[in-house]
């Protein structure tokens, strides 16, 4: 059995840590590229979300590569992710390209289901070992965020950006080699020694809130680069969502002190008191928190006909108004252009730059 996963921001660099400390036989897709949006166009639906495109071609590549097992993660609710691995599975099937698919769905809905695909993926392995790998796992995405929080704060700071991409990009090759805890705080430790040596740039800067559907806030592919996009031009950027925050909501219950924002079910509720999919309702519990913590904006980055993400949009403008936080809403495919998305971002960034201007003049 040789296994592939999709890529999703860093999550190779976390589930690697988990099926390599299990003793299973990886298959890693290519880095996401134009190659992998031509393969998930060609034999996706053409309405299908981008992220199932953008799947699909991470694991016909693969597939390529020896892989003939999928570890996929399910869903529930209306959002489609909850079909995804299915039409996947019919896809490659009617391709010639057969793969096995290993469905993981939510713990809360079947926990039994999920220790069965457990036990078929690593075989009789104590369940102790399966605890110490998911520990380990769950240490590099610790590291990873920390990372990722740290560069996002910098970006917009620094004079030497590229000099920043590249710490970062050793920090996380690094994190992704590591084998203990020990070895991945000495190398978190060596990352904020280099961002020290950084010349900075004095404030004040321009703060937004990045939301949406997950894999479109966490896949840099997916984006469009956006957060780089936006610290290049001056503004910090704060994810309503990161990757550890996601895990220990969903698998651990949220019994782990992480990092996030906290009850935006709560803050939602005023607006959208129900659950839509997908992750609608923490889009607009999350921009009532940036809101309330008095950020320049927020940018809502979702797939083309995310159904959740639509039910968000249509909220925002209330959102907006009580608060009075300017919402700037992409919905991102194949089709999308960069020329376009970076005028768009160009000129938000010099709304809020006037808006803040005229209320610095309204307290003088």
């Amino acid at each position: 059995m040789k296994i592939t996963y999709p890529h999703m921001g860093n999550l190779y660099i976390v589930v690697r840590a988990l099926l390599t400390s299990l003793g299973v036989d990886l298959v890693l897709p290519p880095p996401t590229s134009r190659r992998t949006v031509e393969l998930g166009v060609r034999y996706a639906p053409e309405f299908a979300c981008f992220p199932l495109k953008l799947n699909l071609g991470n694991f016909l590549e693969a597939r390529e590569l020896g892989a003939d097992t999928i570890l996929m993660a399910g869903g529930v609710g209306p959002c489609r992710f909850g079909y995804y691995a299915q039409v996947q599975k019919e896809i490659l099937d009617d391709l010639g390209k057969s793969m096995d698919m290993v469905v993981l769905e939510p713990p809360d809905v079947s926990w039994r289901e999920v220790k069965d695909k457990i036990r078929y993926v690593v075989g009789d392995i104590s369940w102790w070992r399966i605890f110490k790998a998911i520990r380990f796992a769950w240490y590099k995405a610790r590291a990873v965020d920390t990372v990722e929080e740290r560069v996002l704060f910098l970006r917009p700071r620094t004079y030497e950006p590229y000099r920043l991409e590249e710490y970062r990009r050793q920090a996380l090759r690094r994190i992704d080699e590591a084998s203990d805890k020990r070895e991945m705080d000495e190398i978190l430790r060596d990352f904020n020694n280099q961002c020290r040596t950084l010349p900075l740039k004095s404030g004040p800067f321009l703060r937004v809130g990045f939301v949406g559907e997950i894999f479109t806030v966490l896949e840099p592919f997916a984006n469009y680069d956006m957060e780089r996009r936006l610290g290049l031009l001056g503004v910090e950027v704060t994810r309503s969502i990161y990757l550890s925050a996601w895990i220990n909501e969903h698998l651990f219950g949220g019994l782990l002190r992480v990092k996030g924002m906290e009850h935006v079910d709560k803050l939602a509720a005023p607006y959208l008191n129900s659950f839509v999919g997908g992750h609608g309702q923490e889009t607009v519990g999350s921009t009532v928190e940036f809101g309330r913590q008095g950020y320049d904006g927020v940018v809502h980055v979702a797939p083309f006909t995310c159904m959740p993400e639509i039910v968000a949009h249509s909220i925002l403008p209330a959102v907006s108004k009580d608060y009075g936080i300017p919402t700037l809403t992409f919905y991102l495919d194949e089709q999308s252009g960069e020329a376009g998305i970076q005028t768009r971002l160009e000129a938000f960034v010099d709304l809020m730059a006037a808006r803040r201007e005229k209320r610095r003049k309204e307290n003088l």
